[in-house]
């Protein structure tokens, strides 16, 4: 299967710790030891700095995989699409993977940042937080420790124009540090994780989903996203209001270990056709100005 790196690129978050420059993604990764290092993969080849030794390359490898998603299998994702109504998703989006996040950590930050909010303005904010906070690694920055994230003050935090989600994040970030929430959540169930996270305040239903796609790559989404319930309606010719999270679930679910990669899709192609809404509509407003 043939990744498209571009197509990937542009359905993750622009929060400055990568770049996609003449067909190579590079990422900002923190090593094992806390060193920054920048690392690349060019669709065929991982591009790695010269001195690192056997342990970092295996681990930078397998981070780039991860947040690419290289171990997807595509194929046989679009083989259990190809006779159903999001068909037509396969060519919309051929070669794409659900991005995921470098760390846990990082995850949780990016997900609350992008409550109650646009993409496009979450994505602003989290890249200002990256500035306030991350270490700079050439042109891009490492994303920020839990650490960096709390010495920042409230006043110094609010400069990320994150809101009351600033608050959430530095709560959450004190109980991380302090060992009582626990994000190391790789083999627990679906469920069972939900029902631990969203025990924590900041964390609702939506956030917990989300993470553990983004953060985990576990087969979860969030089923009463605007996003995903906006695109369902799309394609099944409903109003967004008649699409409630209970309908959602019964068109993914019986996708079964495809049903996170297929919401995932859905949102994709919501956010390509809201776009390609506002354009038509500043487009007609420059022609009758």
């Amino acid at each position: 299967m043939i990744f498209d790196l571009e197509k990937i690129s542009r359905e993750m978050i622009r929060n400055g710790t990568w770049k996609f420059e003449g067909g190579v993604f590079y990422q900002a990764l923190r090593l094992p030891n806390g060193e920054i290092t920048v690392a690349g993969y060019d669709g065929e080849n991982f591009l790695l700095p010269s001195g690192l030794g056997k342990g970092d390359k295996e681990f930078v490898e397998e981070k780039l995989s991860f947040i690419l998603g290289l171990d997807t299998d595509l194929d046989s994702f679009y083989a259990e699409i190809s006779d159903s109504p999001f068909a037509f998703l396969i060519d919309e989006f051929w070669g794409l993977t659900i991005p995921a996040a470098p760390g846990e950590y990082q995850a949780l930050v990016e997900v609350i940042a992008q409550q109650q909010v646009s993409f496009d303005f979450a994505q602003r904010t989290i890249a200002n937080l990256v500035r306030i906070a991350g270490k700079p690694a050439g042109d891009i920055y490492a994303f920020p420790r839990p650490e960096e994230i709390a010495k920042l003050s409230e006043e110094k935090l609010g400069e990320a124009k994150l809101g009351y989600r600033a608050h959430y994040i530095k709560n959450l970030t004190a109980l991380y540090l302090g060992g009582k929430l626990n994000l190391d959540l790789w083999n627990w169930g679906v469920e069972e994780a939900l029902s631990y996270l969203t025990k924590f305040r900041g964390i609702g239903k939506w956030t917990a989903e989300l993470f553990l796609a983004y953060g985990l790559r576990k087969n979860a989404y969030p089923a009463g996203d605007l996003g995903l319930r906006r695109g369902i309606a799309k394609i099944f010719g409903k109003s967004v209001k008649e699409v409630k999270e209970r309908d959602v679930r019964e068109i993914i679910e019986p996708y079964g270990k495809w049903k996170g990669l297929l919401a995932f899709y859905v949102t994709c192609y919501d956010r390509k056709t809201e776009l390609e809404r506002k354009v038509k509509i500043q487009n007609r407003r420059k022609s009758h100005g």
